[in-house]
């Protein structure tokens, strides 16, 4: 038996549940084990509490044996290196953020001066460079509860990563999806990483079954920009990969929180077999390459001024 780690929300559980029934299905008992982390206790945004909050607990009850498999957002992990743990990517979700507004209304139809709710540096500045006249309005809890103040009327609307409301089941509630070039979500936003300790072979084979080397390309390019920045995941750092014939194409960038200056750099590199190790190589390299592009214009200068 498996015991699978998670925080206790809805949507943590759901994606953990998720997984469950695929290592189940793969013919290993599996179960959930929910893990209270610090985050979880508080009503302080991310900002201030940490960065790393939701997936330090996790880890800790992983590496001294509590349970035998944490699942976190991928967006939400520190860029350094855990060589106590193995991580796996499965299947991406919809990388797209998403729009929840009152009367079914898109951005653009949001009346002048609306009150939308979000506390993403990276949303933030895009929202404002997209709609100068927005009231931004802090937005913290879990997905309902952001959704309840939509409802209440206390916001006109809320942006929130589309792939948490497919997965908890709330997908037909976004009234406009992005464009990720045009509005573009975090580095591996979407993406699950399934991790388990290194030295569990055992684990290590089950989980093995579970990895999607398209999305682990993607998020390795996209996660190599912002461990190239230096930047934690609640910079106004953003980078969306797509893989398509055979072609791995990156679109980086970093923003200014007022909206008033964005560096973006694109690139794109040939990835013919997307399970092969030269090709993860590639995909780093790009997004180191594009990281130093945006550092080269400026980018150190603008994260710091934030």
């Amino acid at each position: 038996m498996l015991h699978i780690g998670t925080r206790g929300s809805n949507l943590a559980t759901t994606q953990a549940g998720h997984v469950r029934d695929a290592i189940i299905a793969g013919g290993t008992e599996a179960e959930l084990t929910i893990v209270t982390t610090p985050g979880d206790l508080s009503q302080a945004p991310v900002e201030r509490i940490g960065i790393g909050v939701f997936t330090s607990a996790l880890r800790d009850a992983l590496f001294t044996g509590q349970v035998d498999v944490a699942v976190h957002s991928f967006k939400d992990l520190p860029t350094a290196d855990e060589p106590r743990a193995r991580i796996v990517v499965p299947a991406r979700e919809d990388n797209r953020e998403a729009l929840i507004a009152r009367d079914g209304m898109g951005l653009a139809n949001l009346p002048e001066g609306a009150r939308v709710g979000t506390s993403a540096p990276r949303r933030v500045s895009q929202l404002k460079a997209l709609r100068p006249d927005l009231d931004i309005r802090p937005l913290r809890g879990n997905i309902e509860s952001r959704m309840g103040r939509v409802e209440s009327g206390e916001l006109d609307a809320i942006v929130l990563a589309y792939a948490g409301l497919a997965r908890a089941g709330y997908g037909e509630r976004a009234t406009q999806l992005f464009n990720p070039v045009e509005f573009m979500p975090a580095p591996a936003q979407g993406a699950l990483a399934v991790e388990c300790r290194s030295d569990d072979a055992g684990t290590v084979a089950v989980l093995e079954s579970l990895m999607d080397n398209t999305a682990a390309l993607q998020v390795s390019a996209e996660r190599h920009v912002l461990a190239t920045l230096e930047a934690g995941c609640t910079a106004p750092v953003a980078a969306h990969a797509e893989v398509a014939g055979g072609q791995l194409t990156l679109r980086a960038g970093v923003f200014a929180l007022d909206g008033s200056r964005q560096l973006v750099q694109s690139g794109s590199i040939e990835v013919p077999d997307v399970d092969d190790i030269a090709s993860r190589e590639r995909a780093r390299g790009l997004g180191r390459e594009l990281a130093a592009k945006l550092l080269d214009a400026g980018a150190a200068e603008l994260m710091a001024s934030e």
